[in-house]
């Protein structure tokens, strides 16, 4: 079989080294850039597959300015046969949706079509790391019109012409199987990218790479770069923390460290003094017209995630920010919430009681397990039928896959991760009018450094909602609501994919989202395996207080622990009553999904760990000498403050 692997990279600056122009774009003028972590994940995967097809033909593709070709000849050092650049001024400022448009439009152009006679498989990294979106996996495959699996930590060849994919899901992981062609997007948790050969590296300095313009591959500029994005970053915010500075445990040893840690604990933390508001200079605001640009488009439509028969906690938080935009919006703005599976009528009423006004309800034994094609394809019958201004996801790895596909098929972009979500208005100062009302979504940027309002002009406005972002919202017991039942058109083809095996762990995410104290280890920790970090929330445990373990980012990328237990950016929002960061460094992708805990107490060796800049209290030791005096004071009895339940 003529197999050709084709990887998808992209350049990003150094996380420390992320600036943004004052118009919303990535400054890269001054910043040192690599290949990004994920991507390096894909190219990897694609050089694993090769071993599979020893005469693959091995190609690397990029968008991005002429340095992006740096990238390139790396990964022709690692072993890639051929390299294509698609670099053209015009692309400049373009959105998710432009770029995964554009990509595809290249690779079109390169005979990798879905109709292709020979098999293909498109790799990618999950994310970038200057984006943090995972959108343009998606968009490439559904422009391609093939099959995709996102978030994926090792794949396989069968050698029937299918792709074995390992998925990470909340709570676990599923076996997938899809036909080649198809797009694969990878985890930084599969084999680790290896160093360019010398042989590799000589091969890199000759080899020529094709630069495209968007002429060459016949796109035009109607739906690329700043203009014909169908979203804008319309403001741009510095995120700073706001929380007094820490208190710092002292002592000699780590016996009197840790009693003095609880001293202080008691006491409470240091009180952040509240300054005076400075006025801002606000610009007037000229008097052009408002213009309503829903053409029709009405009401607001979440979606439902079912697993293990129940609706996802995610899916219940949507609820809650949804509500709030329809009270804005006014004129009775109706909340419709899709809802698909086997047997899942049943589930409305909880919906109901949190808020939905209208179940819109999909049933078929075929859709008892959430598969992207056929849902992306129900969304936008039902959208097409309903024209609903806004549409909801949870941040979910099924949400974050499935929200930028059914963007593609309906012309819309997609802001990702949003932690805030209200209507306002745009100045269009350039047609001098004033678009009202308008959807503000607001997600953290650029390593979390940065609040970024983004707005959509084609409808409907679509948005993913961070998990644990937003409260649920109080159930309201007998309310109820319109039970409505849609018939979709199913094909065939949207049942390719197929699912091997799931293996899920509920219980862990439940329990993240409702402990009182959480204690989460990071890179300083994976000596001993989270040993100690786990036996301190299983102390807890048996005193009686709601515990759980968690862990950051890079443990579960080393492969240490699970997704389920990641919290960050790209993992879960938590806010416990007590937050334990252990080894911990900081990383404001990580700080994300655990500033909003009500007490944070941080364990690090390194006195400048920029985690005590976010933390109320703070010891300076090795994990391993001063979580064993605390675990010996849980077993004591002490509990943090915590009310503690006995069996």
């Amino acid at each position: 079989m003529a197999l050709t692997i084709i990887s998808l990279i992209k350049q990003v600056p150094l996380p420390s080294e992320m600036r943004m122009g004052d118009d919303g774009l990535m400054d890269r003028t001054k910043a040192k850039s690599i290949i990004n972590i994920d991507c390096q994940f894909g190219l990897e995967a694609g050089l694993q597959l090769k071993k599979q097809y020893p005469d693959a033909k091995m190609i690397v593709c990029s968008m991005g300015p002429p340095s992006f070709e740096v990238a390139l000849r790396t990964a022709i050092s690692m072993g890639y046969d051929e390299a294509y650049l698609l670099s053209d001024r015009k692309l400049g400022g373009s959105d998710t949706y432009a770029t995964g448009l554009a990509i595809s439009t290249m690779l079109k152009h390169l005979g990798f079509t879905k109709d292709a006679k020979e098999p293909f498989i498109v790799l990618a990294g999950r994310q970038t790391s200057d984006g943090d979106t995972a959108h343009v996996p998606s968009q490439v495959a559904e422009n391609l019109g093939i099959p995709q699996a996102t978030f994926v930590e090792s794949i396989k060849a069968d050698g029937q012409g299918n792709v074995i994919a390992k998925r990470i899901i909340e709570g676990g992981y599923q076996l997938m199987k899809l036909p080649m062609p198809c797009t694969i997007s990878l985890t930084p948790t599969g084999v680790p990218p290896r160093k360019p050969s010398l042989v590799g590296a000589i091969k890199a300095r000759s080899l020529p790479i094709t630069v495209f313009g968007i002429d060459d591959i016949g796109l035009g500029t109607e739906k690329i770069g700043i203009n014909g994005s169908p979203t804008i970053v319309a403001n741009v915010i510095n995120l700073v923390s706001e929380r007094a500075p820490v208190i710092m445990s002292e002592g000699h040893t780590d016996t009197v460290m840790v009693d003095s840690l609880i001293t202080n604990f008691k006491k409470g933390r240091n009180i952040l003094e509240k300054k005076e508001k400075v006025e801002k200079k606000i610009l007037e605001k000229p008097e052009f017209p408002f213009f309503d640009n829903r053409n029709g488009a009405k009401g607001i439509l979440t979606w439902a995630e079912v697993t293990n028969g129940k609706i996802s906690r995610p899916s219940i938080e949507l609820l809650t920010p949804a509500r709030k935009l329809a009270e804005q919006l006014g004129n009775d703005t109706k909340i419709m919430t899709l809802l698909i599976g086997k047997n899942v009528k049943a589930l409305a009423p909880t919906l109901f009681e949190h808020g939905s006004d209208e179940v819109i309800v999909v049933e078929n034994d075929k859709l008892e397990e959430y598969l992207v094609l056929p849902f992306s394809s129900i969304f936008a019958q039902v959208i097409k039928e309903r024209n609903p201004e806004i549409v909801l996801f949870g941040a979910t790895t099924s949400g974050r896959e499935l929200a930028p596909r059914i963007g593609v098929k309906t012309g819309s972009g997609v802001t990702a991760d949003c932690t805030g979500l209200e209507i306002g208005e745009y100045i269009n100062r350039k047609e001098k009018i004033i678009n009202k009302p308008i959807l503000h979504s607001r997600r953290p940027t650029y390593g979390e450094s940065k609040l970024a309002t983004i707005l959509g002009f084609v409808y409907p406005q679509i948005s993913t909602a961070r998990a644990g972002t937003f409260e649920v919202p109080p159930r309201e017991k007998g309310r109820t609501g319109l039970l409505s039942v849609f018939i979709p058109k199913l094909v065939e083809k949207d049942f390719v994919v197929e699912i091997l095996k799931t293996e899920r762990d509920e219980g862990v995410l439940q329990n993240l989202f409702e402990a009182d104290v959480i204690v989460s280890g990071g890179r300083g920790t994976t000596g001993d395996g989270l040993k100690l970090v786990k036996k301190l929330a299983e102390e807890l445990k048996l005193q009686g207080v709601k515990a759980e373990w968690a862990c950051s980012r890079v443990v579960v990328d080393e492969g240490v622990a699970e997704y389920a237990h990641q919290i960050g950016q790209t993992g879960k929002t938590v806010r416990p009553k007590v937050y334990i960061a252990v080894g911990i460094s900081g990383a404001i992708q990580h700080i994300a999904g655990m500033k909003e805990s009500e007490k944070i107490i941080a364990i690090d060796h390194n006195p400048k760990a920029f985690i005590f800049h976010y933390a109320d209290f703070g010891i300076v030791g090795e994990y391993e000498d001063i979580l064993p005096e605390l675990i010996d004071r849980v077993k004591s009895g002490y509990t943090f403050g915590m009310d503690v339940v006995k069996n």
